[in-house]
């Protein structure tokens, strides 16, 4: 059998194991993740991400390496937008803290699956018809310019299409059943909130990765690496949720900054064939330096207080 196909089956392998580790003896039992904890976690994908990237420079050489690690900065940092999203959405539902790491664990889990077919997708779309990434290039530069210039909006997920749908074909119980997705009651199956809100998660995550994919594309082409440094970003965001859902508000600018790496990267894509070709080296510099000074800005000019006002029931 092939390299690839070696490559591909290990690192999969490995990633199925280390979620059954997660799940089957460190949150066998639901439980209120401290931010120690997350912080732990956190360190402990982290340094996957760069064993990992040590082993890619080693078998595969200093330029897949650099990929690598581009594509896991802008999937790491993009990600921070699901972070405040899904802080919003367990705001809303009133999910109890017991019961919100299962939910960013299946909801990671469908979405590795999804990510999988669009970068599968993705690449192959690239490979037969090289023009694709001028298309991503320009959705990425559209993208980035209305996140830097688009306001706060309240989300309302009841009016999410998806969730009216579903509810349309199984009845939902009003209150939380404990951690259980499904229940049944009267010989009737109801789906719980917390069901809802995992439905959401994917819907939301979905949105997300089709800025996200796009971007790492524009790094490289190779599906291997936009895969891996992909999944190694994403099976982070929990930790990254629990350790940072707090203080998102403090890096109010942070939004400015994605928006600016995503213009950024669409601009690289459309250079690629061109004498003006952005080296990978220079991109992963200036993304830090936009992250940072976004951070920086916030940190240096907080954000006003909002007044008090009447709160809806």
């Amino acid at each position: 059998m092939s390299t690839q196909f070696w490559l591909w089956t290990g690192f999969n392998l490995f990633v199925l194991a280390m979620l059954a580790i997660d799940l089957g003896v460190f949150h066998r039992k639901s439980h209120v993740v401290s931010l120690k904890e997350s912080f732990a976690w956190s360190g402990v994908w982290v340094g996957l991400a760069l064993l990992f990237n040590l082993g890619v420079w080693h078998f595969a050489g200093s330029t897949k390496a650099l990929e690598f690690f581009t594509g896991y900065l802008i999937e790491k940092s993009l990600s921070i937008d699901n972070v405040f999203v899904f802080a919003l959405l367990f705001g809303y539902f009133a999910v109890p803290p017991l019961y919100q790491h299962k939910v960013l664990f299946w909801g990671i889990l469908g979405a590795l699956f999804m990510r999988a077919i669009m970068i599968v997708t993705g690449a192959a779309l690239i490979t037969k018809f090289s023009w694709i990434i001028y298309v991503f290039g320009a959705f990425l530069i559209l993208t980035g310019i209305k996140m830097v210039f688009k306001r706060e909006e309240e989300i309302h997920p009841e009016r999410n299409p998806l969730v009216r749908l579903f509810k349309r074909f199984m009845p939902v119980t009003s209150d939380y059943r404990g951690d259980r997705f499904f229940v049944r009651e009267n010989g009737i199956l109801f789906a719980t909130p917390l069901f809802v809100v995992l439905l959401l998660v994917e819907f939301t995550d979905l949105i997300f990765a089709v800025d996200s994919i796009p971007a790492i594309f524009a790094v490289t082409t190779d599906p291997f690496i936009v895969y891996t440094s992909n999944v190694f970003a994403i099976l982070g965001l929990r930790s990254l949720y629990f350790a940072l859902a707090g203080v998102m508000d403090k890096f109010h600018y942070l939004k400015i900054g994605l928006g600016v790496v995503l213009t950024f990267v669409g601009i690289k894509m459309l250079l690629v064939h061109t004498t003006y070709k952005i080296d990978t080296l220079v991109s992963l510099a200036v993304i830090v330096l936009i992250l940072s000074t976004s951070m920086f800005a916030s940190l240096r000019w907080p954000k006003a207080p909002k007044a008090k006002g009447h709160t809806p029931s």
